[in-house]
């Protein structure tokens, strides 16, 4: 890295120290823990990190944020909102994340100014303006402050910076919201949702790190790995575990992406996927 991780951390400082207060928009992830744990550094108590609790984050995700709030020692409160109640959102139209990101930021917006808070701040980075992040524009419209960003660091500066912090979740796999599990179009229930998270932990119990279980249909699950960690599904003993889960969840057809996992896959116009089936309820 051509600069050095104190500069990086000095120039997300300098974002900071003009704030008087600001509420950070924590998901537990490691870009939003490190604008939280620096603004706690920077603003001391005018600062408060909130997390939303939403049928679209598993509960153990939710439940290892708050630790990891605990374990830093920053301020945390909740803010429960259920997205599929929005009936456009639910239909999981191609806009859907600006939906969602727009709708859970109008609430922290009207918080902040409501208790007095001089800013919103959220976790962006400089990597998501280069990728399809629909919800980038709620930011804007909203007038969100992403301290990442502005800073101009990537997913590896993030990583690296949150290391030297000794921020414990330094190095977890990114995990976005369960919506993003479904092709476009597919409408989003609550029955769903939890199908798709208990399919994920069962492959989570069996060791695998950075897993994706996207669905082709409400029965039809398609398995993404990382590559470093495919030999273990490959395993038979492992291969068959998830497959007794995921059929017991009622998948009638299960398939293994042998391309393995890659973030926003579903956003991949008319690439073929190259898939195995582990199941098929057909034969």
């Amino acid at each position: 890295m051509k600069e050095s991780l104190e500069l990086k951390q000095e120039r997300i400082k300098e974002v900071l120290r003009p704030l008087s207060s600001a509420v950070v928009s924590y998901s537990g992830g490691v870009d939003s823990t490190l604008v939280a744990i620096l603004a706690h550094q920077i603003l001391q108590e005018g600062m408060l990190a909130v997390i939303v609790e939403s049928p679209l984050h598993p509960p153990r995700e939710l439940a290892r944020a708050k630790e990891t709030a605990r374990a830093l020692g920053f301020p945390l409160q909740s803010m429960e909102i259920h997205e599929i109640s929005i009936p456009e959102f639910k239909g999981n139209p191609l806009r859907r994340c600006y939906l969602c990101k727009k709708h859970r930021l109008t609430f922290l917006k009207k918080k902040a100014s409501a208790e007095g808070w001089d800013a919103v701040l959220d976790g962006t980075n400089a990597d998501d303006a280069a990728m399809h992040r629909p919800g980038g524009k709620a930011l804007e419209e909203l007038g969100v402050i992403s301290p990442l960003q502005i800073a101009g660091l990537t997913k590896s500066h993030i990583r690296a910076l949150a290391k030297k912090l000794a921020l414990p979740n330094w190095d977890s796999p990114s995990r976005p919201c369960l919506a993003t599990r479904f092709p476009y179009g597919m409408e989003l229930s609550t029955d769903l949702l939890k199908r798709v998270d208990a399919a994920e932990e069962a492959l989570e119990g069996i060791g695998l790190r950075q897993v994706r279980v996207r669905l082709q249909a409400p029965d039809q699950a398609l398995i993404e790995v990382d590559k470093g960690e495919m030999a273990r599904l490959y395993e038979k003993d492992n291969q068959n575990q998830v497959v007794k889960k995921l059929r017991g969840l009622g998948f009638r057809r299960i398939l293994l992406d042998e391309d393995g996992y890659r973030s926003g896959s579903m956003d991949e116009q008319g690439r073929p996927r190259r898939c195995r089936t582990l199941y098929s309820a057909e034969g």
